[in-house]
């Protein structure tokens, strides 16, 4: 039997120069939120207004209207489009008599749950107590003066317990951020290493629940990594919270890094920007950034603005981008596999445009590629074993002067061999 989920009421305002279907959407968005958070959403209040009131967010009307909304539902949660203010939380629960949550809370509260590693673990902390620090004021009774004391002297016995709370929080997050540090370190040099071996580096990007993880999954299985190297993916916002790097391997010998990273949300907080921007490195030093979209979803207009403007919070906004529309499947009338202008239409979940894509990566990756005709002595004989391992041999035949090969390889292997061969033809 499961067990009960707490009962909530969602509530936002839609000013005047956020358009009705685009408020709608981000309402639906605040109930996948809370169902992801495992809260049974019974019923929404919103309001239309020129701009949010500074003391309670809502009017005194539309907070009586919740209120009575709450207590005919039984529902002990209210939940807040926007981000709310130490004020306004105080106020509403004072008004309410309930717990308030509000959108930064709530994404907080999923990523909390869902982190899995050390690193992802450490980063939501960091951020759950960044955006507690400025909200412990006033906010419990709890948090009010403890005794006197004046000066630098006499204080300890007689420091507030809201000035020991925020002590803690600062020492805690002083200790968490050294910790992260250590391992930021840690990764920055096994991308030292990549860069040494001169391997290309591709993110995948997007909104969450787009599909990119299925998308990792399905590169996978079609280049037979074995399903040890495939990871999480499910249907549910922020599945994925840590970036896992894959190396493909492809049969003209060449091989990238695919790397999946978190999904972005609209009014992602500021404070998980911050946190995850140590794991968001590696998007910043990619070669080519994936940019997936749902295209079934009606929104995905907004869910690509979305991600561009996040991408330029990062610094990996002039970073090349293929655009890959994923979850054809479920959008009526559209083919696919198809490679247009925009980019790629594909099925993740079928497998349908895999090779597709993989063909469009190297196009844009390994710029360096050189298909060339050489004639190669016999007493440099080392060089046929070296290209046959490193390079993709089209023809190979014997002749009196040594072996003809034609074949693609990088062009720096090209450069550093050519004076040991004769180049009949480059392209």
């Amino acid at each position: 039997m499961e067990p009960l989920r707490e009962k909530a009421i969602t509530v936002g305002v839609q000013l005047q120069l956020i358009q009705a279907a685009r408020f709608a959407a981000s309402m639906e968005e605040l109930r996948n939120l809370a169902e992801a958070c495992e809260l049974d959403v019974v019923g929404e209040v919103t309001q239309k207004a020129e701009r949010v009131l500074s003391g309670t967010y809502i009017g005194s009307g539309k907070i009586q209207e919740l209120k009575e909304r709450m207590t005919a539902a039984q529902a002990g949660i209210a939940i807040f489009n926007d981000e709310l203010s130490p004020s306004q939380i105080r106020n509403l629960e004072a008004e309410l008599d309930c717990r308030v949550i509000d959108r930064t809370l709530l994404i907080l509260d999923i990523f909390s749950s869902r982190a899995q590693t050390r690193e992802a673990k450490l980063q939501v902390e960091v951020a759950r107590l960044q955006y507690m620090l400025p909200r412990l004021v006033g906010l419990r009774e709890s948090l009010g003066r403890q005794g006197g004391g004046s000066g630098l002297k006499n204080r300890g016995a007689g420091e507030t317990k809201l000035e020991l709370d925020r002590r803690r929080i600062e020492d805690r997050i002083a200790a968490l951020r050294e910790d992260l540090e250590k391992l930021v370190a840690r990764r920055q040099i096994q991308r030292q290493q990549r860069r040494k071996n001169e391997i290309p580096v591709v993110c995948l990007v997007g909104y969450t629940n787009a599909g990119k993880s299925s998308l990792l999954n399905a590169v996978i299985r079609k280049y037979s990594l074995g399903a040890d190297k495939e990871v999480l993916a499910k249907d549910m916002l922020f599945a994925t919270l840590e970036t896992s790097v894959r190396s493909i391997a492809l049969p003209n010998r060449r091989s990238f890094l695919l790397a999946d990273t978190v999904g972005f949300v609209s009014q992602l907080p500021h404070h998980l920007v911050k946190a995850f921007r140590s794991t968001l490195e590696e998007v910043r030093e990619a070669d080519l950034l994936l940019h997936v979209v749902d295209c079934s979803d009606p929104d995905s207009d907004k869910r690509i603005e979305v991600t561009k403007e996040t991408l330029d919070e990062l610094g990996a906004g002039g970073i090349p981008v293929l655009y890959v529309y994923n979850k054809a499947d479920r959008a009526p009338s559209q083919a696919y596999p198809e490679v247009t202008d925009e980019g790629i239409y594909l099925s993740a979940r079928e497998g349908a445009g895999i090779e597709e894509l993989v063909q469009l990566i190297g196009r844009s990756v390994f710029t360096d590629d050189l298909t060339c005709e050489v004639l190669i002595p016999f007493d440099q004989g080392r060089l046929v074993s070296y290209f046959s391992e490193h390079a993709v041999i089209h023809t190979m035949c014997h002749e009196e002067n040594g072996t003809r090969l034609e074949m693609t390889c990088r062009e720096a292997e090209f450069e550093k061999f050519r004076h040991l061969f004769t180049t009949l033809s480059s392209l």
